[in-house]
């Protein structure tokens, strides 16, 4: 949605994106849960608050009072406490799908949603028939998979209880009950043997001096989701290790390392990791290629 004329009433919905991306650009606010800018923030929130669509169309139109008092209030709490814009509104849009987001799970955002939705071409050979999502959180990762790979059976996997319940809800939020399962387990640990043709991950991967640094907003959410030791990779080597007995013959593992990608081919140069362009933006994600 491109910016609204300067002169739109203030009563309208493209004036009230105006005035709130002023005041989120004058606040300093940090950005990354979804958007990376004042502009789109604010249409975050007005359209999240109004489920106008996202479109010109829509920028004359006039809010009722109520629905202009609510996204002020939103708005206050963006700016004064410093709260991702998600656990505000209770949902986010990932991947082009809508999902249920609270407090206390880490808010969808990986680049590995989009190489999902492009089925991981041209990088995956073959469909998958078992797919599987390690630290799912919201299950977004998982659930994508599952849309992407409509013959595919799915299994979501979080040590998090709280995790899993809001996986749930989106699971049947997307009415995929008859093939997403969910598991409660520390990785592989608690699973039973098997392989899966496709293995993917966004897990805790922020390093000790990146998490002592992190700006007011992702301190909100839970350390469990984001902290990966002093180099970022406790639970990415764990999975490495796991792969030669869960990864399918000629599977595929896609994961998210973010900034300590460096870090990851430091410890692993021997490793034939293949680092994929993101469509949409973003940094490591790699792929790793089981033996055929």
């Amino acid at each position: 949605m491109a910016p609204a004329s300067p002169s739109a009433p203030v009563t309208t919905v493209g004036a009230l994106i105006e005035r709130l991306a002023e005041r989120f650009a004058a606040a300093g606010l940090v950005f990354g849960h979804g958007t990376d800018n004042p502009w789109d923030e604010a249409v975050a929130l007005v359209l999240g608050v109004t489920h106008l669509p996202d479109d010109q169309g829509v920028l004359n139109q006039r809010l009722p009072p109520a629905e202009q008092q609510q996204v002020e209030l939103l708005a206050a709490r963006r700016i004064d406490e410093r709260i991702p814009l998600a656990y505000l509104l209770g949902s986010c849009r990932f991947a082009g799908r809508d999902f249920l987001i609270e407090p206390g799970v880490v808010i969808p955002r990986s680049p590995i949603g989009a190489l999902l939705q492009s089925r991981l071409r041209p990088w995956l050979e073959r469909d998958p028939g078992r797919i599987i999502d390690l630290c799912c959180g919201s299950g977004c990762l998982g659930i994508i998979a599952a849309l992407a790979f409509p013959t595919a059976s799915v299994v979501l996997v979080d040590l998090d209880p709280r995790a899993l319940e809001l996986a749930r809800r989106n699971v049947a939020l997307h009415r995929l009950e008859a093939r997403v399962t969910l598991l409660q387990s520390d990785l592989f640990d608690g699973l039973p043997p098997g392989t899966w043709d496709l293995i993917v991950s966004n897990p805790p991967y922020v390093d000790g001096v990146d998490m002592a640094s992190l700006p007011p907003e992702y301190h909100h959410e839970p350390s469990l989701g984001l902290a990966g030791g002093p180099d970022g990779l406790d639970l990415v080597a764990r999975m490495l290790a796991a792969l030669p007995q869960r990864l399918a013959a000629g599977g595929s593992f896609v994961c998210e390392v973010g900034a300590s990608a460096p870090a990851l081919l430091r410890r692993f140069p021997r490793t034939s990791f293949i680092w994929p362009d993101l469509p949409e933006g973003g940094e490591g994600v790699f792929i790793l290629k089981g033996d055929p």
